[in-house]
């Protein structure tokens, strides 16, 4: 099935190892968890398999492209619908955070004000899955006009003032409306039917994992703990602008919220017992495969000796010939796939 991926840019996002990863996907497996789904790209790799995808991010603005484009079978959004959210504010009293928190900080204050009116219209969408596309192609539109793609540095106008920069990429002064009239094609044509029942969900997956059956393969891409950035700060403003927080601190240079959320996997006093309690609430599942990073902690020895138990191993490398952000992915560091199979011989897969 030939559908494009709405083309990321998003530190570690493994869809520049989609095919890689793909001849690691058992033929016979029905049913995929894509535990730490990020940018979704290997959920959409497995739906376009023809797989029953059950996607799950623990942060708000991931998991809602989970929901356009995963879970989502047929729903786009219209002219209509576009209409509608480049109306004028429905509810300025509220809907002002962007304005007052983010004005002249990574966006002028013109483009805050347009990002909040659209946020207030979101609400006037009557469907789940456009709501979820709404805010999958704004919170992109928000990447794409800021340099370098993330939010944990505060030199986003500086450079948009910068001829040179500019050339390189003209996206840094074009509005963000119109940015995101170019991205809404791209995510309306990514939306489509496999023929199952595909899900998304925006849980802490030791809450979830307890409620899944019949998964026949988990595809586990935790955050790389000491290797890659800290994705809360890193994508701080998306976070903030999906649940539209009006009772978190905001702090730093960059106004991230806090506190932050605690996944585990990024603590290296928690890790170690986290990679523990992950692997044995998917005992059941038969088939893993982890992606990982040979610069992160714990070591891919240490993180081998804690599968063993579990399952039989091999480990599969891809070195990186040019940099790619983040400690973990510079020229010379290598991707690891960890393909984790079940001692039992009568596995379903």
């Amino acid at each position: 099935m030939d559908i494009p991926f709405p083309k990321p840019q998003y530190l570690g996002a493994k869809y520049v190892h989609s095919d890689w990863i793909a001849k690691h996907i058992p033929e016979k497996s029905n049913v995929i968890l894509d535990a730490f789904s990020g940018s979704q790209s290997i959920g959409f790799l497995c739906k376009k398999m023809g797989k029953t995808v059950i996607s799950n991010d623990f942060l708000l603005f991931n998991s809602k492209i989970g929901k356009a484009l995963i879970e989502n079978k047929n729903v786009i959004l219209t002219n209509e619908d576009i209409d509608i959210l480049f109306s004028p504010n429905s509810d300025a009293n509220t809907y002002n955070l962007m304005e007052s928190l983010f004005s002249n900080l990574f966006f002028v204050k013109e483009e805050t004000i347009f990002l909040d009116a659209f946020r207030s219209n979101i609400n006037l969408l009557k469907d789940e899955y456009k709501k979820a596309l709404a805010f999958s192609v704004i919170n992109r539109a928000m990447t794409r006009k800021v340099t370098m793609g993330h939010f944990a540095h505060t030199q986003a106008l500086v450079y948009a003032s910068n001829p040179e920069r500019v050339k390189r990429n003209r996206s840094l002064i074009r509005p963000i409306k119109d940015i995101f009239l170019e991205l809404v094609v791209e995510y309306n044509n990514a939306v489509f039917d496999n023929g199952t029942d595909c899900v998304a969900y925006n849980e802490d997956i030791f809450d979830l994992l307890p409620s899944l059956s019949n998964i026949d393969v988990a595809y586990f891409d935790p955050p790389y703990c000491d290797s890659h950035a800290d994705y809360q700060s890193f994508y701080h403003l998306l976070e903030t602008y999906t649940n539209y927080w009006k009772d978190k601190k905001f702090i730093n240079s960059t106004k991230r919220y806090s506190p932050k959320k605690e996944s585990g996997f990024d603590s290296k006093k928690e890790i170690i017992n986290s990679f523990k309690r992950l692997f044995k609430l998917s005992e059941n599942i038969p088939y893993w495969l982890i992606s990982y990073n040979d610069r992160s902690y714990p070591s891919i020895e240490t993180l081998i000796e804690l599968i063993t138990p579990f399952r039989k191993i091999s480990v599969e490398q891809k070195i990186y010939q040019v940099g790619r952000g983040g400690k973990g992915s510079v020229a010379g560091s290598s991707e690891i796939l960890i393909i984790c199979k079940s001692y039992n011989c009568y596995d379903r897969i």
